[in-house]
């Protein structure tokens, strides 16, 4: 897999600072992939990514399970356990059935959160969302029970779809990309704005994440997705969070991690704002120590 070259940062994190979403990828040999892939997996070592975090200014991580490892989270959990913890927490694919001593396991080491992940360019099909809420109801219990959240990943149109779910939910929760909603489509697009009411009016249990830009606008541009993160940052600069999305797999060419942290500085030039969004939000949704 070819990697774009690294752009010169404009800023620097704050102290504390998170980096919310990000993937590891170990040897193939070592951690074989699933067989209903989205892309190659590439070989990125946990040593590749700290080293590029650290030069931005991150301290902490969150690591999130992979689609191409399935429900096998061994590669991501070896890496957390590399880490030291104070540092880390993670988010899982997992069974919803799985053993409440699994559960427990997975706690102490760190995960707070559980994958609803659908691939972005899943097209619309009848049914496709009420086909999900039998484990999302199910996670949605024993997360809120341990006091985990349900970390959703997929197109707009399943954003919108499953909103409906959302509201209801006891756990908290969060909505990958700012809910997979092109940006092309504009501010004013339906579900856009139905998130944003979510966020202003919802009782305090959704959290976006801005995450993977070049998936809901193109680079090198990215037309039109500042409009969009100005939008959730005057709706609720508590409820959003920042990812990497390193090694950003199919798009590794067309971005680069420094470029994508460039960008929020764009999208939020006042200091106390970044602040929430890199170090105080964060904190209070995974549970950092402060």
């Amino acid at each position: 897999m070819s990697h774009r070259e690294e752009a010169p940062q404009a800023w620097h994190a704050p102290a504390l600072s998170c980096d919310s979403h990000f993937h590891v990828f170990g040897p193939a040999d070592k951690y074989p992939s699933g067989a209903d892939l989205r892309y190659k997996p590439p070989y990125a070592p946990l040593e590749d990514y700290l080293k590029l975090a650290h030069g931005m200014g991150f301290s902490r991580f969150v690591f999130v399970q992979p689609s191409a490892y399935g429900r096998d989270n061994s590669c991501m959990l070896d890496a957390m356990k590399a880490t030291d913890p104070a540092t880390r927490r993670g988010i899982v694919d997992i069974d919803e059935n799985i053993a409440d001593a699994e559960f427990a396991k997975l706690n102490d080491l760190g995960v707070r959160g559980v994958r609803i992940n659908v691939s972005p360019i899943h097209k619309e099909s009848p049914g496709f969302a009420d086909a999900m809420l039998p484990r999302i109801r199910k996670m949605d219990a024993r997360c809120s029970e341990i006091g985990w959240h349900l970390d959703f990943l997929g197109p707009g149109w399943l954003t919108s779809a499953l909103m409906p779910t959302m509201k209801q939910m006891k756990c908290e929760f969060s909505v990958a990309h700012m809910g997979m909603y092109l940006a092309k489509d504009g501010v004013q697009q339906p579900g856009f704005q139905a998130l944003l009411d979510m966020l202003r009016h919802g009782d305090g249990r959704c959290w976006v994440k801005f995450t993977g830009t070049y998936r809901m606008a193109e680079a090198p541009k990215f037309e039109g997705a500042a409009d969009l993160a100005r939008a959730i940052v005057d709706a609720a600069p508590d409820r959003i969070i920042w990812g990497s999305d390193y090694p950003h797999l199919s798009f590794a060419d067309k971005v680069s991690s420094v470029e994508l942290f460039n960008l929020l500085g764009e999208w939020v030039p006042d200091d106390a704002t970044r602040h929430k969004i890199l170090v105080d939000n964060p904190q209070k949704l995974f549970g950092f120590q402060g």
